[in-house]
């Protein structure tokens, strides 16, 4: 059992990746959560529902995972050091990937799963079943998400940097 999981893990990894970039900023913060998913991923493993495609269980429990432990992080307060690197002044021509991850950043944790699911090609029907809702209730949010990421970008090109 504990090979096949390694395997089903290792063909999908990406979906973890995915799900890190989307809540986390820090790589460090990152490299925590995707061993705290997989960890989640194994203790759940015995109870995976064989209805389910694995990668709609994986992004399932890699959600919800992502959103408890943002949930944690927020309740504790942050304290960090400054070091040299954080001296660095960013550059002044970001690329359009860390515009939008930026972007996305500002929405709420729920919206990231949908839109998360949505950028990977997922059908209303999928995205509805992994974050159990309704087809149309993904459609609406979506619709609203659009709109907010326009918002939040039209914001970031017309501030100064």
């Amino acid at each position: 059992m504990e090979q096949e999981f390694l395997a089903r893990i290792d063909q999908h990894q990406g979906i973890i990746h995915k799900v890190c970039r989307m809540y986390v900023r820090l790589e460090e913060d990152r490299e925590d959560l995707f061993q705290e998913i997989v960890l989640q991923l194994w203790r759940s493993y015995a109870r995976f529902d064989q209805t389910l495609t694995f990668s709609t269980w994986m992004y399932r429990v890699a959600l919800n995972t992502a959103i408890t432990q943002l949930r944690r992080s927020k309740r504790r307060p942050v304290f960090q050091s400054l070091s040299k690197k954080d001296e660095h002044i960013p550059e002044t021509n970001a690329s359009h990937e860390d515009e939008l991850y930026e972007a996305i950043s500002h929405l709420d944790k729920i919206d990231k799963a949908i839109l998360l699911l949505q950028l990977d090609n997922h059908s209303y029907q999928e995205i509805a079943e992994i974050m159990q809702v309704s087809s149309s209730n993904v459609g609406v949010r979506l619709n609203r998400i659009k709109k907010k990421l326009k918002s939040i970008l039209i914001k970031q090109t017309h501030e100064p940097r």
